[in-house]
């Protein structure tokens, strides 16, 4: 054998061997995309599980909420429904959040229920799931981000999108939660 046609197989296999370090690799990165929302899906799981008892628990003391109530449990009926995409999902989760903070800031204006021994578990239960979704959050805010960077830098976003991989969304906190809070309003009320 010539040592040109040596040079040109090892090239070739070199190759070769990098094709698949980079297709392995972001087989790698879309599968850990996926571990994290469903570690995030289990954590809003929780909550929507939880969503039922809160609603019952303050049903009794804040009548007038009908209406808040109302979205919130729908909101989880869409979100359990099991047919919505990921994005879909991220986008009625942070419906409901805001929902949910409506509820805890309502429950400021009714002293019987803060003092409701039922109603203080489910919040501090609360308060800890959103604790625990935010974390998920986050972990899956990191994962995605670097997927997004595995699929869109070279030479991978070639292979990226002969596998059909498309950036994905992260969590984003819509603008209204991004405002300071105004105490004095919330004890205006």
């Amino acid at each position: 054998m010539e040592p040109l046609t040596i040079i040109l197989i090892v090239a070739g296999v070199l190759l070769l061997v990098i094709i698949i370090a980079m297709y392995n690799g972001l087989i790698r990165l879309k599968n850990e995309v996926d571990n994290a929302f469903g570690g995030m899906d289990a954590q809003l799981k929780k909550r929507y599980d939880l969503i039922p008892n809160i609603v019952e628990s303050v049903k009794q003391y804040v009548q007038h909420e009908k209406d808040l109530l109302m979205k919130v449990t729908e909101l989880r009926a869409q979100a359990t429904s099991g047919t919505m995409s990921n994005d879909e999902k991220v986008v009625l989760d942070n419906k409901i959040s805001s929902s949910l903070r409506g509820i805890m800031v309502s429950v400021e204006n009714y002293p019987d229920l803060k003092a409701n021994e039922n109603f203080l578990n489910l919040e501090r239960t609360m308060n800890e799931v959103e604790s625990q979704i935010s974390a998920a959050r986050r972990a899956y805010n990191a994962t995605v981000t670097d997927y997004n960077n595995g699929i869109e830098t070279f030479p991978r976003n070639i292979i990226a999108r002969m596998m059909r991989l498309w950036r994905k969304e992260v969590f984003v906190i819509p603008e209204v939660e991004r405002e300071n809070v105004n105490v004095k309003t919330l004890f205006n009320n």
